[in-house]
């Protein structure tokens, strides 16, 4: 007799990636169904929030495929454990990595709970570009296949057992061979653009949408000079190495190099601008990281050599973590780095391994 195929619950978005994935696991000879998560209700009713039209697209895919699809709201989850926190961070002046947070609280928690004891789940499954590999009895997270969407950075939040319970299809192919699957099998979302948005939120003016939930604070721009040259609209609006949106004027002309943010001093409500996108006020030796989380190991003491990515789509960045502590670690670049961010993510690699990372607290300036 025959063992019954093991059953997943696939993570269906709308989108191509979660699609693929589907009929990738149904070749593979699982028991697939779908699941799609409401997590926003604030203004459904706006042109910007597409859930209506994500939940039609994921429906089709799912109809066509002859797999069932459960939906499920998590949005007083999404609220509590998300979005709360990211208000929280930008109000302190920190630009926060909701995409995370996300990932951690919602896709990797309140939907894995659902489906192991709602829905009877031996695995979920998402359309993420991650690779996992067992060793010694431990899943391990790795980049994925193609590095231009390799998505690890977003996930270094997760333990091994979250991994072990977790499949990525999509994670062993590159995007083109992916929507090359969907428009093969005729799949709705086969041509639907890759979202951009606040994770679960969807794509809509940020400046406009901060400013429903938090009160505009202006204050003075001023340059590393000590000369006020403007006037901001809030220090939530503005991160490190931004150019654009500073309303101080541009160079058109191109005879004087353009504005950029390099700090913010929020006690006094400053912006503080330089001129230049590798203005020495601009570029970091290292950082101090906190609130760690190791993949696949416990938390370590001395020194430990690996690369680092301080945000998403960046080269990665050899370096040095010296542990301070349980929960604090001292971060050392080999060559300085511009616009490290407090408040984004610090995520360490060794190889194609994601070993885990930490929120930035402060950086380390690079004196001159």
């Amino acid at each position: 007799m025959s063992e019954s195929p093991k059953k997943v619950i696939v993570g269906m978005s709308g989108g191509v990636d979660s699609s693929v994935s589907a009929w990738l696991l149904q070749q593979q000879g699982y028991q697939v169904e779908g699941l799609f998560m409401k997590n926003w209700e604030e203004d459904d009713g706006e042109e910007y929030c597409t859930a209506a039209a994500d939940l039609a697209d994921a429906q089709a895919v799912c109809d066509k495929l002859g797999i069932e699809l459960h939906t499920v709201n998590f949005a007083a989850e999404y609220w509590d454990n998300v979005f709360e926190l990211f208000l929280e961070e930008y109000k302190a002046g920190r630009t926060p990595n909701p995409d995370i947070l996300c990932n951690k609280e919602i896709k990797f928690k309140a939907f894995l709970e659902f489906a192991a004891e709602d829905l009877g789940a031996d695995y979920i499954a998402t359309g993420h570009y991650v690779r996992r590999a067992d060793v010694n009895g431990k899943s391990r997270l790795l980049r994925g296949l193609d590095g231009n969407k390799d998505q690890s950075y977003f996930l270094y939040t997760l333990g091994h057992e979250q991994i072990a319970q977790s499949l990525f299809p999509v994670g062993e192919l590159e995007k083109p061979q992916v929507r090359k699957i969907a428009e093969d099998l005729g799949l709705v979302t086969a041509k639907k653009k890759d979202s951009t948005g606040i994770c679960f939120i969807g794509e809509r003016k940020f400046r406009d949408f901060l400013g429903r939930y938090l009160p505009a604070q202006p204050g003075k721009i001023i340059t590393v000079d000590g000369d006020e040259i403007g006037e901001h609209q809030g220090l939530m609006y503005h991160t490190l190495g931004q150019r654009k949106g500073l309303g101080i004027g541009g160079t058109k002309d191109g005879s004087e190099d353009p504005w950029y943010v390099v700090d913010k001093d929020v006690e006094n409500n400053v912006l503080i601008v330089a001129q230049g996108h590798e203005h020495p006020r601009l570029m970091s030796v290292g950082l101090i990281a906190q609130q760690l989380h190791w993949v696949d190991r416990e938390p370590f003491t001395g020194t430990l050599r690996c690369t680092v990515k301080t945000r998403y789509r960046q080269t990665d960045i050899p370096c040095t973590i010296n542990a301070l502590n349980d929960d604090r670690i001292e971060v050392i670049f080999d060559e300085p780095v511009a616009a490290v961010t407090p408040g984004q993510s610090a995520v360490f690699y060794s190889g194609e391994v994601c070993l885990g990372g930490g929120i930035i607290e402060q950086r380390l300036p690079l004196t001159v």
